[in-house]
């Protein structure tokens, strides 16, 4: 991922009500949930969730799809993924690292924190 695409997706992150939704479709997996559900299931008025999944949708965080009269919505997760794997690719110095934070030692390596 670009800076950019990162920052836009962090930034669409960055709200409440977005992080749960965006959560809440991780959690459904890629079949995704109809914006009605969505809205359902936050308890998020329908014009303030139409907002958030622009935004989010925008990011590249959300995929939709017309099903019928319902707009299905699904986290994009190679965008995840790519948001992810670039927070984390210089994570212990590229040093494999355990639950806990800490690096897993090398033979070459002290143990300690990342």
């Amino acid at each position: 991922m670009q800076t950019k695409e990162v920052l836009a997706a962090l930034s669409a992150l960055a709200q409440e009500s977005r992080l749960a939704v965006f959560r809440l479709l991780v959690q459904a997996g890629p079949a995704g949930l109809a914006a009605s559900k969505i809205a359902e299931e936050l308890d998020i008025a329908p014009s303030s969730l139409s907002f958030h999944l622009k935004e989010l949708t925008h990011a590249k965080l959300l995929t939709s799809k017309q099903d019928g009269r319902f707009v299905i919505y699904a986290a994009e997760f190679s965008t995840m993924n790519g948001l992810i794997g670039f927070l984390t690719e210089n994570c212990c110095g590229g040093a494999p690292c355990s639950l806990d934070g800490n690096a897993m030692p090398r033979p070459e390596q002290p143990t300690g924190q990342c």
